[in-house]
Formats: structure tokens, sequence, C-alpha cells
């Protein structure tokens, strides 16, 4: 009972401004602000973008986590903290990052422009800014779930003949199935939500790089209940990937921490 009183100011601490942000619109306004030309288009833009940036995070991130749950290597700690790195500082600091290796004059955008290919303040740039800010999640999760695969048995099939390829695909893949899973669902959540990185290196454009999160910044500017009907919009949306990762977690009995 005491417990629970001490829990109580942050529950309210944390529910209160969802709560708030919920009953702040009237029916007709949520209409109204769901159907507005800012939020489909955001809505439209942002499901085509996170789903390729988790498609890159489980192309690029599986091989890493594979790599630090499976072998000792030199530069193994490195590595680790290069993956945790856009955990750690802010998001504008990546966009930054971007925007001065991929930019027109970056150190790796000056080529890509001699190609024609200009990725800053496009969808592109959106999908690589999401996918930078959502790739750790999704390695942390890959790599518990495989480092959870019990290696006497990757052992015993290899003595039986089976090649690694042969053991990666049959026993270990589909033990961490679980785990990766969830990481994608988290990764996605993550990609869903950014903005601070999405902002420096895509910009604010609808139809172009506005994704939800860029259109309720743009929204609070001109029509604020347009806005917190896109605000709403992510909070369901954001809810649900949470809900769905934890009946993950609770199916597959995963560690939740």
């Amino acid at each position: 009972m005491v417990l629970a009183l001490l829990s109580l100011p942050l529950a309210l601490c944390l529910a209160l401004p969802f709560a708030a942000l919920v009953a702040y619109n009237s029916p007709q306004d949520w209409v109204r602000g769901l159907t507005s030309v800012a939020a489909l288009q955001a809505l439209g833009l942002t499901l085509r973008t996170t789903f390729a940036a988790v498609f890159l995070c489980v192309v690029f991130g599986l091989p890493v986590a594979v790599l630090l749950a499976r072998f000792n290597f030199r530069a193994k700690a490195a590595l680790d903290i290069l993956v945790d790195l856009p955990i750690m500082i802010p998001p504008v600091v990546v966009g930054v990052a971007l925007l001065l290796a991929f930019g027109r004059y970056g150190i790796a955008g000056r080529y890509l422009t001699m190609a024609g290919i200009e990725l800053p303040f496009s969808t592109a740039a959106v999908v690589m800014a999401q996918f930078v800010m959502a790739v750790p999640f999704f390695v942390r999760a890959a790599r518990a779930g495989f480092e959870t695969v019990d290696s006497k048995l990757e052992d015993s099939a290899r003595v039986l003949g089976a090649t690694r390829w042969e053991v990666f695909r049959t026993i270990s893949l589909p033990l961490a199935m679980p785990s990766l899973a969830a990481g994608t669902v988290l990764a996605w959540a993550r990609a869903l939500s950014e903005f601070g990185a999405t902002m420096m290196f895509a910009g604010s454009f609808p139809g172009r790089t506005q994704t939800l999160a860029l259109a309720v910044m743009s929204g609070m500017e001109s029509d604020l209940k347009t806005a917190v009907s896109i605000a709403g919009l992510s909070l369901f949306i954001g809810l649900t990937a949470l809900t769905a990762t934890r009946a993950m977690i609770g199916r597959w009995n995963i560690p939740s921490g």
C-alpha cells in the first residue's frame, strides 16, 4: 500500500499530459484534424519511411548483432560503443553529423553530388536519419536474443556436420526470433518518434520530408487543434507498438530487462 502511494506522483506525472492531449480536442476537431491533408500526408510518409528504415535496421543490424553476440575481436568494444552512440547523444547532433557527412560538401556527400545524388532534404534523408536513430534498438535486442541461444546446441550441430550457415538458419535464428521480432517493433517505434535528426538532415517539407513528428511542430505554429490531432495519432501508434512488444515479451517469455 505504501509503495502504491509513493508510486502515485510518478504515475500522475506521466499520465496527466497524455490525458490532457486526448481531452483537448472535441470529437469534431479530432475528425477534422485526422482527415486533414497535413495529417494524411504525414501519416503516409511516416509509414513509408519507417518501414524502409526498419528494413535497413534488419539487413545491416543483424550481422552486427551476431558478431557482437558470438565473436570476440579486438575492436568489439569500439563497435559496441559506436552502435549505442546515437542513443546517448542528442538527435540534433546526429542530424548535424549526417549533414556534414552526406551534405553537398560533406566527406561523402561531395562524391555523391558528383554522381548526381543529393541526400539532404529528401525522403531518402528521412529514412537515413530514422535508420541511424533506430538501429541501436534492433541491434541490442537481437544481440540479447542470440546471447540466450545455448552454444552447446550450435556446437552439437557443427559436430554432426552442419555448416555454420545451416546452424545459424536452423538453430540460432529460430531460437532468437522472439527477440528479433521485439527489436524490430522497438526500432520501428523509435523511427516513428524521430524528430531532431530528421529536422536537421531532411527538413520539414510537406509530402516529402514532413513526418508525423514534424507535422506536429509545424501545426503548433498555425493550427493547434490539427497539431493535437496529429500528436494523438502518434500517441495511438506508439501505444499500439508498445502493447505489441509487451505481448511478444509475455508470449515468448523474452527477458524484458
